[in-house]
């Protein structure tokens, strides 16, 4: 354990102790309001403080056994109890270590996913359509809800954007390292002489708030225009303005929604993506403004990020942030994105430790 995070573990458990001492102190039980805050900072540091105790207890136990290496007798007895304290204690630093990573609030909220074709015309709305599919599954297989918000469909198939919301507990932890840049490389349908084409999509995670935590919009800051939906002819063809689009005057963010016949729906959902994309803005201003990583893993959602290549003809997909490749993209594509997830939920953890020394607890 390095000398920064040993040195910071002592003041936790300082200041545990101080916490102890204080909520059984009569004024302090008295003052509802001081009670619930140093009780919620007790029960923050508690796990990571009784962690620290029992490995300090280990320690003592490794200079015990070292001392019994000068009897003959008790050498490999000692030896052998010496290895199994020992591998406890690695154990343990390595739960410390995770419980003292800072817990990103917004990683156990649902998000929207933003699905947008970038270059490539006609190609990149299809890719578009398949990352959608593909997302689609993973969340069918964490068991989690999904709803179209928004879409705009291409002409020749798949998607010029599309909107989701994925609710389930964890969503955003889990996909907020797809914002950004996937590019696709493969012979397109339409190429008549073979030749590999490449084109590319964005995509943008925008966590969503708990009702608990949510500021209030204020209605001058919104300019809201209705018109007639577009949609595929016949019956689908509506008759009333009903379309609705909303700009967010501060920021400069623009949603449309034209999904519901109602104008009331389409309203409630493009407020609920507004809200979603100036709360995502504020994290991304804070993520710059406190930003202790060493690399950028997780993405703006803008084009110029480069998060991944889709190599089709070599079944073959790259992670450039970690310099990953994996020949498995026929079952990322089935929906097994864990494949990509959790090797690069381990560098960013790994990232985060590499930093701590920088974190406040």
């Amino acid at each position: 354990m390095n000398s920064s995070i040993f040195n910071k573990l002592k003041n936790l458990k300082h200041r545990y102790e101080e916490l102890e001492i204080m909520l059984s102190q009569k004024d302090i039980i008295l003052n509802q309001e001081k009670f619930k805050k140093l009780s919620q900072e007790y029960l923050k540091i508690s796990e990571i403080v009784k962690n620290f105790i029992e490995w300090e207890k280990l320690q003592i136990d490794i200079e015990n056994i070292s001392s019994l290496f000068n009897d003959a007798e008790m050498h490999d007895i000692a030896q052998e109890e010496l290895d199994i304290v020992k591998n406890k204690k690695k154990n343990l630093e390595e739960n410390i270590k995770i419980l003292l990573i800072p817990i990103d609030p917004s990683d156990q909220h649902s998000c929207f996913i933003e699905i947008r074709a970038a270059t490539g015309g006609d190609e990149s709305s299809i890719f578009a359509s398949e990352l959608f599919r593909m997302y689609m599954r993973y969340a069918e297989n964490c068991m989690w809800k999904t709803e179209i918000m928004s879409l705009s469909e291409n002409e020749r198939g798949g998607f010029k954007e599309i909107i989701a919301k994925i609710t389930g507990k964890g969503a955003c932890g889990r996909l907020k390292f797809e914002s950004g840049g996937h590019r696709v490389q493969r012979v397109p349908e339409t190429e008549s002489q073979g030749r590999i084409h490449t084109s590319t999509c964005t995509v943008a995670i925008m966590p969503v708030r708990p009702i608990t935590e949510k500021e209030e919009i204020k209605n001058s800051d919104l300019k809201i225009d209705t018109f007639r939906s577009s949609g595929a002819g016949g019956q689908h063809v509506n008759t009333t303005d009903s379309a609705i689009r909303i700009t967010h005057i501060p920021t400069g963010n623009v949603v449309e929604c034209q999904d519901e016949r109602s104008q009331h729906k389409n309203k409630a959902k493009a407020l609920s993506i507004l809200s979603a994309r100036v709360y995502a803005n504020q994290l991304a201003k804070n993520k710059q403004e406190n930003c202790f990583i060493r690399r950028n893993l997780l993405g703006s959602g803008e084009r110029s990020d480069r998060n991944r290549t889709y190599n089709f003809p070599q079944n073959r997909i790259t992670d450039h942030r970690i310099n990953y490749t994996i020949y498995k993209l026929d079952e990322v594509l089935q929906g097994k994105l864990d494949l990509l997830i959790k090797p690069i939920m381990r560098e960013y953890h790994a990232d985060m430790l590499s930093s701590l020394s920088k974190f406040k607890l």
